[in-house]
Order: structure tokens, then sequence, then C-alpha cells
């Protein structure tokens, strides 16, 4: 299950940085954020965790770090469009996003504890 959920929290990472950079439509959700100075830094960040969640599968350790990091990520996606006062259906994605990648991170720790 962890390998399926890596890869595909991974794809859709890779997509989502990609259209931070290249998206009229990502690039216009930032200004309605208001966190339109910090689009190509969470877009490098979202290509880097994507990356990490496919290369993550063959080296544990990178995928602890990509989940880990892409959790808080959506973590601080989701505070934000609450604080804009979105739609729970408009916050949806980041929710999704947030628990795939912690069960991805709380996965890994607790079979680690395991050993």
């Amino acid at each position: 299950m962890r390998v399926g959920l890596s890869i595909i929290s991974g794809i859709s990472f890779i997509f989502f940085g990609l259209a931070c950079f290249f998206s009229n439509v990502f690039i216009n959700e930032f200004y309605r954020y208001g966190l339109s100075e910090y689009l190509k830094i969470v877009g490098f960040f979202q290509l880097l965790g994507g990356m990490g969640c496919i290369v993550g599968v063959f080296y544990k350790r990178l995928l602890i770090i990509s989940s880990l990091g892409l959790s808080i990520m959506m973590l601080l996606g989701v505070v934000v469009r609450v604080k804009i006062n979105d739609t729970f259906i408009q916050t949806l994605p980041a929710i999704l996003y947030l628990v795939i990648n912690s069960i991805i991170f709380l996965d890994i720790i607790a079979k680690a504890k395991k050993k």
C-alpha cells in the first residue's frame, strides 16, 4: 500500500510543482491566497518532494523526509484555505494529500519501531 501511495503522491506533486511555474490557474490561486511571493519556492519543494516520494520507494530515509515534508506543506495548505474561508470542497484536496503523506510517514515509522 505504501508503494502505491508514494507513487500517487510523487506523480501528483511533480505535476503540482510544475504547475506552480507554468499554470496560470495555480499562479492565480497563490495570488488569491496572498502568497504569490512564495509560488516558486513552493513549486520547487513540491517537485523535490514528489521526486523524493518516487525515488523513496527504493530509499526509505528519502521517503521519510519527503512524506513528512509534504505532510507539513499540506497542513499549512489546509490552514491557509481555512484562513481565507475556502469551502470544504476547495480544502479537500489539501486534506487528502495531508492524509496520504501522513499515512506514508506513519507507516514507515510504525514498521521501523517493530524491528
